[in-house]
């Protein structure tokens, strides 16, 4: 018999996201971000709910190339841009956009201005302070690429450092219109907070990520209110049931102890699956559809739950961890991290079953 744990990749909600992305720019394209496995819930499931997006962005050659291969035609943009030359004459071959933000860049394409020509995108500082060139230097390699044989077309992007936080792109939008003004080219400016909430940031193309998988950006906005729906489930059993003697401890460091008598289950689901293993007593969880919480410290295999609040529940009950009842942001906060490393996080001995893609429905 198979380990009682299995994740559930939900198309439908996934596509509903997308809508919504599109609905909040309806004058932008859409680039569907996929990066890291396309967050964790695997990219080469999830392309058939990302068909209505104009084009996908990630990082990773290897996946875009085999992107490609595998019959997408739409626009690719390559985050980070080239690596090296060789990933320059990859994106040659393979019609990807190449995003620009160091000057070794800008060499490798200028090495190889004769070849086949190539979609850029240059990426501006606007305080993030990772990537991006300063203005002049934008300007500088705006002009660099608008002159070379070997470039098709030269964008513009940035990314925010604050756009979770009311106003908090408002700066960061200001310093990149300056920088760019007079300049050509589609510019590429939104996330998902900002997608969401500062039209002003829509440009040409939003580029959303973290609300395409149902989890929200921002610390005071939950996922449900935002009208996205959860696209990952995590979804374990019961392994076994005991009764706590008032004093008794549970778990590695003895962190938590019984002050009555109280029963306890014992969840297939620990950090070697993805499950946070700093996630503290009180974390939420569902047991048989019942609201409850952990308790004691998340093992590499296995956590514990309170089941004073489920009488009926017993070996085999179903415990949801994370999904539609328990919201993956929910439990990231408790372990105080975020849905998004929840969702990379998930460890490839997890049973994943994919919901398929139904009819399109009125609304949708």
């Amino acid at each position: 018999m198979a380990r009682p744990l299995e994740a559930t990749i939900v198309l439908d909600a996934v596509r509903h996201n997308l809508a919504v992305a599109r609905a909040c720019a309806s004058a932008a394209k859409t680039w569907a971000v996929v990066k890291a496995n396309g967050y964790g819930h695997g990219l080469e499931r999830l392309l058939p709910a990302l068909a209505a997006a104009d084009g996908l962005a990630l990082i990773e050659f290897d996946k875009a190339c085999a992107l490609r291969e595998g019959g997408w035609r739409k626009p690719i943009l390559m985050l980070e841009g080239a690596f090296d030359a060789a990933d320059t004459a990859l994106a040659r071959a393979f019609g990807l956009d190449l995003v620009v933000h160091t000057d070794e860049q800008l060499g490798w394409l200028a090495a190889g201005a004769t070849a086949a020509p190539v979609r850029v995108v240059v990426k501006f500082n606007s305080g993030l302070s990772r990537l991006g060139f300063d203005a002049s230097g934008l300007r500088r390699a705006h002009a660099q690429l608008s002159g070379l044989p070997g470039v098709a077309a030269v964008g513009l992007m940035t990314h925010f450092a604050n756009a979770d936080i009311a106003h908090g792109a408002d700066d960061a939008i200001e310093r990149f219109q300056a920088a760019s003004a007079g300049l050509a080219g589609e510019r590429t400016l939104a996330n998902s907070a900002t997608v969401l909430s500062v039209p002003a940031a829509h440009g040409d193309w939003i580029r959303a990520g973290i609300m395409l998988y149902g989890a929200t950006p921002f610390s005071d906005r939950p996922a449900a209110a935002l009208g996205l729906r959860a696209t990952m489930r995590l979804h374990a059993r019961l392994i076994a049931v005991r009764t706590l003697q008032a004093g008794d401890s549970v778990g590695y460091g003895s962190t938590f102890t019984a002050r009555q008598p109280m029963r306890i289950g014992v969840v297939a689901c620990g950090y070697a699956d993805g499950y946070p293993r700093h996630a503290p007593t009180g974390t939420p969880v569902t047991v048989d559809g019942v609201p409850t919480t952990t308790v004691g410290r998340v093992a590499m295999d296995m956590l514990m739950v309170d089941l004073e609040r489920c009488p009926g529940a017993g070996v085999g009950s179903r415990v949801e961890l994370w999904g539609d009842a328990v919201p993956i942001d929910v439990v990231a906060r408790s372990a105080e991290t975020i849905g998004y490393e929840l969702m990379c996080a998930l460890a490839a001995r997890v049973a994943v079953r994919v919901e398929a893609l139904s009819a399109l429905r009125s609304g949708d």
